[in-house]
């Protein structure tokens, strides 16, 4: 099977290409926090061109769904949709907890995995796995007190743009972390090898943004209906 796969949900704008019997054959990770809707069009030329592909040779299509940024969920999920459709080839979506915890699940099964994004003002979007990846707390959004007190527990995996704050807030007479992976964005390549085995039908590119936009409508500066 050969994977494209998208994410734009956080700090990177991210490609790569898999074909799950070779591995990966291109990839390309941007670091930013603004500015994916710009530079996703072209990065996706460049990473199709060096895996020798056109987008109809793709069998299928993965994008990060969320949680993360309002604005680059909708870039990268609207660009999945319309390369899919005019491929004429499937799109599933995933979660971006869930990329950050796969690399760690598979490396290491004896530990719980944490994972856990900033979403500012002391919250964070928050899944805790077990040991087996079976999910522990469903994905939401929570205090950052209760991701520090899920790793606080027992030694854990913590993983996400916010697992420095969470292990940084542990106390010493608190389970140690197992490991701390804070990079900015999901390993692109566990986003494509992910998007290979997910069920399809299961996994719609829909954004799971499990909170609302912090920008809201102004009433006062709406023109009254007549």
């Amino acid at each position: 099977m050969r994977v494209l796969a998208i994410d734009t949900a956080l700090g990177a704008c991210s490609a790569a290409v898999l074909d799950t019997e070779h591995g990966i054959l291109a990839s390309e990770s941007l670091p930013m926090t603004r500015g994916h809707a710009e530079a996703l069009m072209p990065l996706l030329k460049r990473v199709m061109d060096e895996a020798g592909m056109m987008f109809p040779d793709i069998d299928r299509v993965a994008v990060t769904t969320g949680p993360g940024s309002f604005t680059g969920l909708r870039v990268g999920i609207a660009a999945a949709r319309g390369i899919a459709l005019a491929a004429d080839k499937p799109a599933v979506g995933l979660s971006t907890l869930s990329a950050y915890a796969a690399p760690h699940m598979a490396a290491d099964d004896k530990f719980p995995v944490v994972a856990a994004i900033d979403a500012r003002h002391a919250h964070v979007y928050l899944q805790v796995f077990s040991p087996g990846g079976r999910t522990l707390t469903a994905p939401r959004l929570a205090a950052l007190r209760e991701a520090v007190q899920a790793a606080a527990e027992t030694s854990s995996c913590i993983v996400g743009s916010a697992a420095q704050s969470v292990a940084a807030a542990l106390s010493q007479a608190d389970a140690p972390p197992a490991s701390v992976d804070a990079r900015a964005a999901p390993d692109i390549a566990w986003v494509a090898r992910m998007g290979a085995v997910v069920t399809e039908g299961q996994s719609p590119p829909k954004p799971q943004y499990l909170r609302a936009p912090d920008a809201q409508p102004q009433n006062a500066a709406q023109l009254p209906r007549r």
